[in-house]
């Protein structure tokens, strides 16, 4: 975890010198303000990280000894396919649709449904072939 520390404060300190550039260059308020967000988010990912970083036994990578074969095992789980993230997809796009034409009856068709598709999204691996 520590590279990716050290790669998200150098993004930091990137942002926390191009920020000023940015403004003395353009006196844009909205880019700046969107450069000081990045700045602050990336410092909060790299607080985050080297805290846990510090509590953690070093991973295979971030020692200089380190062997590759010690990386080797299981890497976690990923899920098989899945039609649930279209369906909800499809519904917010109707809703979306519905806002922009303003068309209130297709918005509640489309929260409905959508609430329909994002509970099969969130139960998929409750229910039938992919059960645990």
């Amino acid at each position: 975890m520590k590279a990716e520390t050290w790669l998200f404060a150098s993004c930091s300190i990137f942002f926390v010198l191009v920020t000023p550039l940015y403004y003395w260059s353009s006196s844009d308020i909205t880019g700046t303000t969107a450069l000081v967000m990045t700045f602050l988010l990336t410092t909060l990912v790299a607080f985050y990280l080297g805290f846990h970083a510090r509590k953690m036994e070093p991973r295979p990578e971030d020692r200089k000894d380190g062997e590759i074969a010690e990386g080797a095992g299981e890497l976690g789980f990923f899920p098989p396919y899945s039609w649930w993230p279209l369906w909800c997809g499809l519904c917010l796009a109707t809703m979306t649709l519905g806002v922009g034409v303003h068309q209130w009856w297709l918005v509640i068709i489309g929260a409905v449904l959508g609430a329909v598709a994002l509970c099969g999204f969130v139960f998929e691996y409750y229910r039938g072939e992919h059960a645990h």
